[in-house]
């Protein structure tokens, strides 16, 4: 994990979306609210994510878990290897382990979601130059 709050050891067993700026990216947000570098016993990772209207986060893979997205507010153009899913809020996506995906915002409003990885040990590997 490579941005925002990833490798801060809480203290306390609750996290707050914050909006501090070394969570911030040049397509949205993503914090850390889960993962084994936080919390010494944890057994999955859970994100909070944020892309700006317009904007998408660059294509990406982990290939160690599946995750599965949860998209809160707004709507994206999901990629899932070569097939394109479109998103409302209150739909979710299974992304298997290992396939390339990336969502670009197509709405007007900033897209709200929480993401999830059943492993405190989330990877990626970048296809695509960006800050994940």
């Amino acid at each position: 994990m490579s941005v925002g709050n990833a490798g801060i050891r809480q203290t306390e067993p609750t996290v707050r979306v914050d909006h501090e700026p070394e969570n911030r990216t040049p397509w949205g947000y993503m914090q850390w609210l889960c993962s084994g570098s936080q919390f010494a016993a944890a057994q999955q990772t859970v994100g909070y994510v944020e892309i700006n209207a317009g904007e998408k986060n660059p294509k990406h893979l982990h290939p160690n878990s599946d995750e599965v997205l949860y998209l809160l507010e707004g709507e994206l153009d999901h990629s899932l290897g070569d097939a394109m899913y479109h998103l409302t809020a209150g739909m979710s996506i299974h992304i298997p382990q290992g396939v390339a995906h990336d969502a670009c915002n197509t709405g007007v409003v900033t897209a709200r979601m929480i993401v999830s990885y059943p492993t405190a040990d989330r990877q990626v590997v970048m296809m695509e130059a960006g800050q994940e």
